[in-house]
């Protein structure tokens, strides 16, 4: 992945936006009765109670949630590519690669269907990370005019290693959960991400 140019974080908590993850998870606000709100939905939804009486506002509860919580995700994980020198979309194509198993390789279609973007932004993806040495065309076995697109070494180690930063961030994410408390949410996002993609 390129560098991004971006300042990386002052601290570790930086990986999780303009606040801390113990800063987030302590944060509550208070409404004009002195009643303490659990997060910042609440007081949306509190909000919109108070001017719409008759509306129900029930999927806030869940998708201004997800919603705030996908962009602190995006938050964190730019924070630690930044701090491994690759951009998201370098992770994006080099992660497809390396789940690929040995020799880390994919074609460009393939990669194109697990990284949900056009042909020729790949096309120009791939050309960067050419570039910077993580990977490398390869002729295709099968066609003579075709190419794969492998992962080097050097993009190797570049991938694993912000793949562990990112999963050390993320567990402290999800630190305040129980086991059963996350094997719960994650089933429930499935079963809710099934229904939206379908």
């Amino acid at each position: 992945m390129s560098l991004t140019g971006s300042p990386r974080p002052a601290d570790s908590n930086r990986a999780f936006g303009p606040k801390g993850a113990d800063d987030i998870a302590s944060t509550a606000s208070t409404a004009p009765d002195g009643k303490p709100h659990h997060d910042e939905v609440d007081v949306i939804v509190d909000a919109w109670a108070s001017v719409r009486p008759g509306l129900d506002t029930t999927p806030l509860e869940v998708l201004s949630r997800i919603s705030r919580i996908a962009r602190r995700l995006d938050q964190a994980r730019n924070a630690v590519f930044t701090e491994h020198e690759l951009d998201g979309w370098e992770f994006d194509v080099m992660s497809a690669l390396r789940r690929a198993g040995e020799p880390f390789e994919l074609s460009p279609g393939a990669l194109v269907q697990k990284t949900l973007v056009t042909s020729g932004t790949m096309t120009n993806r791939v050309d960067g990370l050419e570039r910077r040495g993580f990977v490398s065309r390869q002729p295709s076995p099968s066609d003579r005019r075709g190419v794969l697109v492998r992962l080097t070494p050097a993009g190797l180690r570049a991938v694993d290693a912000a793949f562990d930063a990112l999963l050390h961030h993320e567990r402290r994410l999800l630190a305040g959960m129980d086991d059963d408390a996350r094997a719960h949410l994650a089933a429930s996002l499935r079963t809710l991400l099934t229904a939206v993609e379908s």
